[in-house]
């Protein structure tokens, strides 16, 4: 059975104990699910098409700035390809202290599941970054409904 896009996206997020990320999912207010932080937790399976919300980890320490970027928990969900062949767009956390890493877990995934970077944001965002990704996602998600059915 080939799952169909509902009206509204289902955003799929990762926060860690934090709660930086679902403080954003939150504010957003489209249906969310979350992904699970401790191994013991039961995998999340997600039948149906989703946008991603991660945050990005670490200080982007020269070279190997990617390394450790993309949060465990996340690289696990995606690593179901049942999960991954629902992602329709990412959108990503981070911090600007980071520099050009800011953000780069969201490059990461774009880059590996062949999906759009939809949105950078800081640590939790600010009202502005929830109107907007609020915004963005009624016009993008529309075509989406059609696009990979």
């Amino acid at each position: 059975m080939t799952a169909v896009a509902t009206a509204a996206p289902l955003l799929v997020y990762f926060s860690s104990t934090s709660g930086n990320t679902a403080r954003f999912i939150e504010k957003v207010g489209l249906p969310a699910r979350r992904i699970p932080l401790y191994r013991s937790e039961e995998p999340l399976l997600i039948d149906q098409p989703f946008v991603l919300v991660t945050p990005t980890y670490g200080g982007g320490q020269g070279r190997g700035e990617e390394k450790g970027a993309v949060p465990k928990q996340v690289i696990r969900f995606l690593n179901d390809e049942r999960n991954r062949r629902n992602i329709r767009g990412v959108i990503s956390a981070g911090n600007t202290n980071f520099g050009e890493a800011f953000c780069v877990a969201g490059d990461i995934i774009s880059r590996k599941c062949h999906v759009p970077h939809l949105y950078r944001l800081e640590v939790f965002g600010t009202q502005d970054d929830v109107d907007r990704v609020s915004d963005g996602l009624e016009r993008w998600w529309t075509p989406q409904l059609t696009s990979r059915q």
